[in-house]
């Protein structure tokens, strides 16, 4: 019997394959978001393992975005004190496993996430017109 094939993952692939720079920001900062409440999640239920595993993956797409940043910009040594913070606060929140601590950081990526698609949304707008 032929493996079932996953859409969820292929759909995924090709968004991401098809996606412009700015989408692929916005697909990196949702896929932050996720994983940290699920993370949060997993703290609640116990399930230290898995929650660590949302955490790993949360610090490398933080990493990642630290690893794009041009420096020729001033906003990129700010954005990359910002990440950096906040790698530092995921490793504080699995060491003292402090909701708060964790909570602070969820609301960092949802903020992010919001005003990405935001910023998307006006540079599209803004396309359309022209």
């Amino acid at each position: 019997m032929a493996p079932t094939p996953n859409y969820q993952q292929q759909y995924l692939k090709a968004k991401v394959e098809t996606a412009s720079p700015g989408d692929l920001t916005l697909l990196l900062y949702e896929e932050l978001h996720r994983k940290l409440n699920m993370a949060r999640v997993l703290y609640q239920k116990g399930q230290f393992s898995e929650m660590m595993d949302r955490l790993h993956g949360a610090r490398s797409i933080l990493y990642e975005f630290i690893a794009t940043l041009n420096f020729e910009y001033e906003i990129s040594h700010q954005l990359r004190q910002l990440y950096d913070y906040y790698i530092r606060r995921i490793g504080d929140f699995a060491v003292n496993k402090d909701i708060s601590i964790l909570d602070e950081v969820i609301e960092f990526a949802r903020e992010y996430t919001d005003t990405w698609r935001q910023a998307l949304a006006q540079v599209k707008s803004a396309k359309g017109k022209s």
